[in-house]
């Protein structure tokens, strides 16, 4: 299992949404901006090329944001993680599956687990 944290809230689809509304390349820019945060701190991690699960735990500092909208955010991480190289892709052949748990009133934060099948 590969476990590793991102400390900082991510951006939830309706802010995407905006952003890309508000400019089409600013809204590819933002993207950018925002894997590259995540570049940063997955490219240390061992590279795994089999199929895997991933566990995702959504931390927020409150109920405000529907959890459909925080999970969003995984499109963001998976990019990451195929661009870093860890995951050779985030297509169906590698990523079998995913589920998310909810955290509230413990900060903004995304701890999330790999786990090779």
């Amino acid at each position: 299992m590969i476990k590793f944290t991102i400390p900082f809230k991510l951006p939830s689809l309706n802010e995407h949404i905006k952003k890309v509304a508000n400019n089409r390349y600013g809204g590819g820019k933002y993207k950018k901006d925002i894997e590259n945060q995540i570049i940063k701190i997955v490219c240390q991690l061992e590279k795994i090329d089999k199929p895997v699960y991933i566990k995702f735990t959504w931390y927020e500092k409150t109920t405000r944001r529907d959890k459909d909208n925080v999970a969003f955010s995984k499109k963001y991480i998976l990019d990451a993680l195929q661009k870093a190289g860890v995951l050779p892709n985030d297509n169906n052949q590698y990523v079998k599956g995913f589920e998310d748990r909810f955290v509230y009133k413990q900060g903004d934060k995304v701890e999330v687990e790999i786990f090779e099948i």
